[in-house]
This record gives structure tokens, C-alpha cells and sequence, in this order.
């Protein structure tokens, strides 16, 4: 493959990123079905390149037992969406979610072949982090002035929280977290192995990192963070807060030196966000929020408790995948309310009775391993943006894996395919060779 058209094809993957939020997450009929024709037409273009020059970068060829895996759970989607076999209520349904299925991976694939030089990681890093700034600064932009918009048309709902273009607080928060969660990463690999031996080098360093990008970046950090709580989504920041010291404490551990720099920056996370973030712009109001949260007001655990009735009956092979809202309403009961629920407010739950055991399995243990493959990598690489990255996929999987027990941040496609990159980034921490000089994109 000619540098060149590699490049042309990075930069298309890179615009695929930044579009995916804007259009109402591409939870549209019409934005979703844009969204998989660019990945579609990417990964023909990235294949037709391939069988010219063939040469698979080592994380992909040696992510392959992954691969398989999201596999598995897709080859299960496909036939349930084959009529003649009955396994879905729904094939009609069944087909979307298997187009969707195969883009997911695909989008795991072209992460893990496309992005394969530190400079294009530290690039996708940063255009990750500067859509969330967007998100962040836009949605809250709409809630400060008065004039609501989302996607180019007024707001319908959520008036006087910040949503940016996505159709709810939640989700918008689950894709701030997602993205802040690899920007932290990004700072803690600007971070010096070596300790200060004096007050002199140390205000040195610190004059060194004011007038350096690294400021920049604390303070797109910052602003994303204010985004985050002007959300007042109650499980998006408590997400936020317990991976970012549950990683904090685990980084600490698994780095095998503790820099004083990288406490210092952990600690400063945490204080400067909760603090002085949150006093400006409304961290009380998720606080209150959460206080008022009572299981007599909130109608969830009821939806969750029908949603296990639902898969009692079919708990191998599910009701079929995006059949959900189809296969509820028979479940229902007076405690859930009069509401019409599209998904299940959990999505383990909504993975299992749409998948079904025999689909969900293989999708839960590609999850953790690669969780356990980012932990791995902070422990065992000595490369510093490697174990950045791996850091931030290990902390984004984390908050993920927390706010998925009271929302359905994985059945917003924007989120679902930010996350696929995410999860590459743990496995790109781990295989990704050294280099030994820089190398351009």
C-alpha cells in the first residue's frame, strides 16, 4: 500500500470518528445507515489495497482469537435474522442489527490496521478528544444561552441539561467519559519517568508544561469534565468518578513506579473536577439528583425485573437481536408504567434477552479480556503513550462497564462504535512493536 492513499484512507477513518456523534448519535434510520456505508466502503477500499500489498499490521494479525470471537456473536445475530430458522420475533429487526453487528467489527479491524504508528495513535487520541470538547462545549452553549438545539433542529426533551447532538443527557455522557477517559490516558504518557531532585527542576518542568501542548490538553480535559456535569447525568459522572480512581489506584500498582508526577496528576483530576468544575457548573444538582434517586420513583428495576421474565423462556437463544421493544410489552406489568420503552435501561440485560447466552457470551468475554489486556499493558510495556493508552482504554472500559447497569449507552451506534475503537486501543497497547525512531503518518 502507497503511503499516500494509506494516509488518504487514515484521514476517512479519522472523519468517520468525528461524524458518528453529530448526526443525533446515528441513532437515525437514515444517519445509521450513512454511518455503516462509510465503514462499508472504507473497509472495501482498505481490502482492495490489501490484496496488492498485503501486510496486516501485528496487532490485528495477532488480535485475531478476538476477532473470532465478536465473530461468534455476530454469525449468531446473522442467523437469527434468517426467517426460516424462527429464532428471532422479528427478523426484519434482526437483519439492522446484523449490518450493525458486522460494522462494529470492521470498525475494530480498521482501528487496529489503520492506526498502527505512534503518531496516528496520538492523532486519533486527539481527534477523540477534540469531538468530546465539541460535545461538551456545544451542549452546554445550548443550556447556558436558551437556544436548544441538537442536531440542527430544536430540543424536544432534556431542556436545561446539556445533551450537545445526542438525543439524551445519558448518552452524551457515556461518550464524554469515553473520550476523556483516553485523554487522561494521553496526559499520563506526557509524564516524566524520572523524579525532580529540586525546587529548581521542578519549577523548571512546571514552566516547561504551561508553555507546552500538555496545558492545552488539561485544560480540554477541564472543559470536557464541566461538559460531563452539566450533563447531570447521575450514572455518567458517578462512571466517571469511580474508573478514574479505580484506575488511579491500579495504574499506581501496576506501573511499578509511582512518579510523583503521575500522583500529582491523578490527585489533581479528581479535585480540580469535583471542586472547582463541579462548583461552577452544577455538580449539586447530581448530587441532589442522586439523593432524591429512590426505588419508588424510579420505574428501571421494574423494567429490568420484567426484562428477566422475558428471557426466562428463551434464555439460550434470546428473542432475536433489536427485537427488544417487540418482545416487551407481553412482559410488562403495572409497575413499569405507562411509558413505551425502546430499550431496557441496562444493557447486559437487553445484550442477553435480545442475544440470548449463545450470543451475548462471546461479545462479554471480548470485553474482558480487553480489559485484561490494557491492565496488562500498563504492567508489562515500558513504552510511556503505550501504557497511556492503556490506561485510558482500561479506564473507559471500566466507566463503561458501570453505567451499562442503568443505561443503554451500547445501543447508541456513535457510542457503540467510539467503544470498538477503544477497544482496539487496549489490544494496540499490548501488540503494537516499539519504534525505535518516529515515523510519519
Amino acid at each position: 500500500m502507497d503511503r499516500s492513499s494509506d494516509r488518504t484512507l487514515f484521514y476517512f477513518f479519522l472523519g468517520i470518528l468525528i461524524w458518528a456523534p453529530l448526526p443525533l448519535a446515528s441513532n437515525r434510520l437514515w444517519s445509521l445507515s450513512l454511518l455503516c456505508g462509510l465503514v462499508l466502503l472504507l473497509s472495501i477500499f482498505v481490502l482492495y489495497k490489501q490484496l496488492h500489498n498485503f501486510s496486516l499490521s501485528t496487532p490485528l494479525k495477532k488480535s485475531l482469537p478476538v476477532i473470532g470471537l465478536i465473530s461468534l456473536g455476530n454469525i449468531w445475530i446473522s442467523l437469527q435474522a434468517i426467517p426460516a430458522f424462527n429464532l428471532s420475533i422479528s427478523p426484519t429487526d434482526s437483519v439492522h442489527d446484523a449490518v450493525w453487528g458486522w460494522c462494529l467489527l470492521a470498525t475494530f479491524c480498521l482501528t487496529l490496521q489503520l492506526v498502527r504508528s505512534r503518531s496516528r495513535i496520538l492523532f486519533t487520541g486527539y481527534i477523540l478528544v477534540g469531538s468530546a470538547l465539541f460535545q461538551a462545549v456545544y451542549g452546554s452553549l445550548m443550556t447556558l444561552t436558551g437556544y436548544e438545539f441538537s442536531f440542527l433542529i430544536p430540543k424536544e426533551s432534556y431542556q436545561g441539561v446539556s445533551t450537545g447532538t445526542f438525543i439524551n443527557r445519558n448518552s452524551q455522557a457515556g461518550y464524554l467519559v469515553m473520550c476523556v477517559s483516553l485523554g487522561i490516558g494521553l496526559m499520563i504518557s506526557t509524564l516524566k519517568d524520572d523524579g525532580s531532585h529540586n525546587w529548581r527542576e521542578r519549577g523548571r518542568r512546571w514552566l516547561t508544561a504551561l508553555l507546552s501542548q500538555k496545558i492545552v490538553l488539561r485544560i480540554a480535559l477541564l472543559i470536557i469534565v464541566a461538559g460531563l456535569v452539566m450533563t447531570h447525568s447521575r450514572m455518567g459522572n458517578t462512571s466517571f468518578f469511580a474508573s478514574l480512581m479505580i484506575m488511579g489506584v491500579l495504574g499506581l500498582i501496576l506501573s511499578r513506579k509511582a512518579t510523583r508526577s503521575m500522583i500529582i496528576l491523578l490527585s489533581s483530576l479528581i479535585i480540580l473536577d469535583i471542586f472547582v468544575v463541579g462548583t461552577f457548573f452544577g455538580v449539586q444538582e447530581v448530587a441532589d439528583r442522586l439523593q432524591k434517586t429512590s426505588i419508588e420513583k424510579e420505574s428501571r428495576d421494574e423494567v429490568a425485573k420484567a426484562t428477566i421474565n422475558l428471557m426466562q423462556p428463551q434464555l439460550l437463544t434470546g428473542t432475536g437481536a433489536g427485537t427488544f421493544y417487540t418482545a416487551f410489552p407481553e412482559y410488562r406489568t403495572k409497575d413499569v408504567g405507562r411509558g413505551f420503552y425502546v430499550n431496557t435501561h441496562n444493557d447486559y440485560l437487553e445484550f442477553s434477552s435480545e442475544f440470548g447466552l449463545l450470543g451475548a457470551a462471546p461479545l462479554a468475554l471480548t470485553l474482558l479480556l480487553s480489559l485484561g489486556a490494557g491492565l496488562y499493558a500498563q504492567y508489562k510495556r515500558r513504552d510511556k503513550l503505550l501504557r497511556g493508552i492503556a490506561f485510558g482504554a482500561s479506564m473507559s472500559i471500566i466507566a463503561m462497564l458501570i453505567h451499562a447497569t442503568v443505561d443503554f449507552n451500547l445501543q447508541m451506534p456513535a457510542n457503540a462504535l467510539t467503544f470498538m475503537v477503544i477497544l482496539a486501543f487496549a489490544w494496540i497497547a499490548v501488540f503494537k512493536k516499539t519504534e525505535k525512531k518516529k515515523r510519519k503518518m
